[in-house]
């Protein structure tokens, strides 16, 4: 049983900068791609003769909790028209893959334990009555097929099993029945067991493996806490010892790991792909919820408010494949790209750089963000993550203003008809916590809310500092905010059509090219934070809504050889080859070309 339950997107509404950036992404690709992407409008999963195995359910699985939180008519009349056209497809023992029967055992059934998922998140939305269902008997079919070995977990499905454990948990709920559990063993039991291998994530090995493939290990962080459950096993914090291992030779400054397509090492030039970004994300939501163990949710805000919007446009109608922590340039490498796997585009701006499925992946980002603002359980609430929401649940209504993690104040408006115990979760770096004007030394905030109405205003500061990284180099950061040297940049824009799929202005192709230096170090520890309006772009690089003035001197740093547009690992020298400048950082969020991870320069 969960720690916390979400609420849903009938509940659970965005206020505030949050609720602009659905819109954002609403207006952007997210809301326009089944208009535009022919893997989405000419699916298989709808009848047409495109891709039908994961774009339709990964897209589906961001585009349906952003229609519904943004309560957009357009928006949810299309994702009923694609649920309604899978789910009549459905064959009659269950199946509903767009795959012939004959066919099922060569099917890769990742697709399966998607659509599941995905179908889970139109009923939490929607409450459509059929769902739960069609639900059972999807699963029902997949667990008959697996128990007689008409097919077995491979590829994408052994590696990603724990994802069935989403659906399974829900239809056992609701059900209760003995085979959800007999099914949960069988999948267990086919499924890879990666704590065989941590020793394979311990160097780069530049090989397309999927034991080392990001995407799946931040899938992976979440298993044992969806699973355990249905297993019968006790929960062990798993995934602190596997996350402690990729931290220590991939990990990012932003928290979560080098994997450009496969694990990179340490060297911040390394990207990290979109993918995993959202799928990291969603683990950290769920093992929160699983366990009620806050630094999950610290460190979901730090992918959340750094990683997640520096690898999408300002606009979002374009992202990269792969982001690096230290980005000078975003154009094409040569065919000998600097990645362990990808392509030369990788780290481009476009509709699909490099694979498509980072195209219809990341619209889950900021939706489920959104959901997990504010949790449950029994007669408690709690505030997981301090973004401006209003909840409205049975009697109970919370509005929370804040510019968080923007500025540190936050201002919760409470009226209910029954009494409840609310909880806020407050940061570990948070310093000179006050609650209502007065100080408290507290960890967490525990209130009893009487029926009526209740205000409550919280304030804290957190103080800039510069965070070691590897290799002499280091971060500067402030609360859950990442802090770089912004490089201004011109956009060399391309339209083509390409395996006829067509690119157009706004969701053509974009090379970013530098206009402004970037080999700085810091010259010392002195910090100014500047704190400015938040624009309808929250995460502009012009306009950020928070900056910080530190003094720097620009060094010697090089560019990787052979390229021209990728800086070494590195600096080939830190000699000051420059005076002392006072350069304005903005949040890593806010900048799509950047340096991040600095050397500090001695006199």
């Amino acid at each position: 049983m969960n720690k916390w339950n979400f609420y849903t997107s009938k509940e659970l509404k965005p206020e505030g900068w949050l609720r602009r950036q659905l819109e954002i992404q609403a207006e952007g690709l997210s809301g326009n791609l089944h208009k535009i992407w022919p893997d989405i409008r000419d699916s298989a999963w709808i009848g047409g003769n495109r891709e039908g195995w994961e774009r339709v359910p990964y897209w589906l699985d961001g585009f349906i909790p952003l229609a519904y939180l943004l309560e957009d008519e357009e928006m949810i009349a299309s994702a009923k028209k694609y649920i309604d056209a899978i789910v009549s497809a459905q064959q009659e023992d269950g199946w509903i893959c767009p795959c012939a029967k004959e066919k099922r055992a060569k099917y890769d059934t990742w697709a399966v334990q998607l659509i599941c998922k995905t179908l889970k998140v139109y009923y939490e939305c929607s409450g459509d009555e059929k769902i739960p269902q069609v639900i059972y008997k999807v699963l029902s079919n997949y667990y008959d097929l697996l128990k007689n070995g008409e097919i077995k977990l491979f590829k994408w499905a052994k590696y990603r099993w724990f994802e069935t454990f989403i659906s399974l948990n829900f239809i056992y709920e609701k059900y209760g029945e003995e085979w959800i559990k007999d099914f949960a063993k069988i999948i267990a039991e086919q499924g890879f067991d990666y704590n065989n291998v941590t020793d394979s994530w311990k160097k780069p090995s530049h090989n397309w493996l999927r034991k080392t493939h990001i995407v799946n290990l931040a899938m992976m962080l979440k298993s044992e806490a969806v699973s355990h459950g249905l297993l019968g096993k006790d929960y062990t914090d798993n995934a602190e010892k596997l996350r402690t291992i990729l931290d220590k030779y991939n990990g990012t400054a932003f928290e979560g790991f080098t994997g450009d397509e496969v694990l990179s090492g340490l060297d911040p030039t390394k990207g990290t792909e979109c993918c995993a970004v959202v799928e990291q994300m969603y683990s950290y939501e769920e093992i929160f919820a699983h366990t009620g163990d806050n630094k999950w949710a610290e460190r979901l805000e730090m992918l959340a408010f750094n990683a997640l919007p520096a690898t999408l446009s300002e606009d979002m109608w374009t992202h990269q494949y792969v982001q690096q922590v230290n980005q000078i340039a975003c154009q094409k490498t040569m065919i000998m790209a600097p990645w362990s796997t990808n392509g030369p585009f990788a780290h481009t701006f476009g509709l699909e750089p490099n694979f498509g499925c980072c195209t219809a992946n990341f619209n889950q980002g900021w939706p489920k963000f959104a959901l997990s603002a504010f949790m449950h359980s029994g007669k408690k609430i709690i505030n997981s993550v301090m973004i401006p929401s209003v909840l409205k649940t049975d009697g109970v209504e919370i509005r929370l203003e804040t510019g968080y993690p923007f500025n540190n104040k936050m201002h919760y408006f409470i009226e209910t008809d029954s009494d409840f115990d609310f909880i806020i979760r407050i940061p570990s770096f948070a310093e000179n916590l006050n609650v209502n004007g007065e100080k408290t030394d507290a960890k967490d905030l525990e209130f009893e809310i009487k029926q009526g109405k209740t205000e409550i205003e919280i304030e804290f500061t957190a103080t800039p500092f510069l965070k070691e990284r590897p290799n002499n180099l280091y971060v500067l950061q402030m609360g859950s905010l990442l802090f770089s040297v912004p490089v201004a940049y011109e956009k060399k824009m391309r339209e083509y059509i390409k395996k006829g799929v067509e690119r157009k202005y706004p969701y053509c192709d974009y090379q970013f090219i530098p206009k402004t230096p970037w080999n700085y170090g810091y010259a010392d520890s002195d910090f100014e934070t500047v704190y400015n309006q938040i624009t309808d772009t929250p995460f502009s690089q012009d306009n950020p809504p928070v900056l910080i003035r530190a003094k720097m001197r620009q060094i010697d740093w090089g560019l990787k050889f052979p390229y021209r547009s990728i800086a070494r690992k590195t600096p080939k020298s830190t000699k000051p080859i420059s005076e002392v400048q006072e350069i304005k950082l903005c949040p890593y969020g806010c900048a799509r070309l950047r340096m991040t991870e600095m050397p500090i320069i001695s006199q």
